[in-house]
């Protein structure tokens, strides 16, 4: 499978297309991790395949399908994102807006940064970063936090998935201050996801970031074992306050 728990995962989308003709009629959306798994494909390529692959033909067969393309990893799928129809959008994960594979490899493998879609290039990163704060209603939030025992990461042949539900917001608001866009930060993480969805915007309740250091700690309680969130024992530069 493209990721975890997925073998048992579609091997043709075309098989699909009459649920997917139901759902178009339904006004239902179509959420989508955008890696092809054909053997042979380049780990890192797997993403700018499944557009030229799947994406692309899918989109023009079914034109009034809403489509999110979760987690994007690529410079390529943002300006996949940017030229497609309205009703094609995409998700970004905090830890594609702040990592490269630079993170996941260097100085040896560091399993809890290995993800799918893979971490990929620093080019990549900025991509996803200039798509994320550009202010445009083509990208939202979407965290993929993926919480695993440490005994499934830490293993020879570890799980995917990167756990940050207990940071999310605030890692955002690092990435988002670090080119100077705090001020598209609220769109990007409560207005434009609900949009497409066509759900109401929030109005009863509101979330307060203040910029204040705070040490995440080694490790959470996980059923009978524990997992280790993205930044163990490292510092977060924003907390919510309320």
């Amino acid at each position: 499978g493209a990721t975890t728990n997925s073998d048992a995962g579609v091997t043709d989308v075309k098989k699909t297309y009459p649920a997917l003709r139901a759902m178009a009629e339904l006004g239902m959306i179509l959420c989508i991790h955008s890696e092809v798994s054909t053997p042979g494909i380049d780990i890192f390529d797997r993403e700018p395949v499944f557009i030229e692959e799947i994406i692309k033909p899918l989109v023009e067969d079914m034109p009034s399908l809403k489509i999110v393309m979760e987690h994007i990893s690529t410079k390529e799928a943002v300006e996949y994102v940017k030229s497609a129809p309205d009703n094609v959008k995409a998700s970004i994960t905090c830890h594609h807006l702040l990592y490269n594979r630079n993170s996941l490899l260097v100085g040896g493998i560091k399993p809890h940064f290995y993800c799918l879609p893979i971490l990929k290039r620093e080019t990549h990163r900025e991509a996803l970063l200039g798509a994320a704060t550009s202010g445009s209603n083509k990208f939202f939030l979407g965290t993929d936090s993926a919480p695993h025992p440490v005994e499934n990461k830490e293993t020879s042949c570890g799980c995917a998935g990167i756990y940050t539900a207990h940071a999310a917001l605030e890692l955002y608001a690092e990435a988002f201050e670090s080119v100077g866009a705090l001020d598209k930060l609220e769109g990007f993480c409560s207005f434009y996801g609900a949009d497409h969805y066509g759900l109401p915007r929030n109005t009863g309740r509101t979330i307060t970031l203040e910029k204040k250091e705070w040490t995440v700690p080694d490790k959470y309680e996980f059923g009978k074992s524990v997992l280790v969130p993205l930044r163990a024992g490292d510092v977060v530069q924003w907390s919510i306050v309320e």
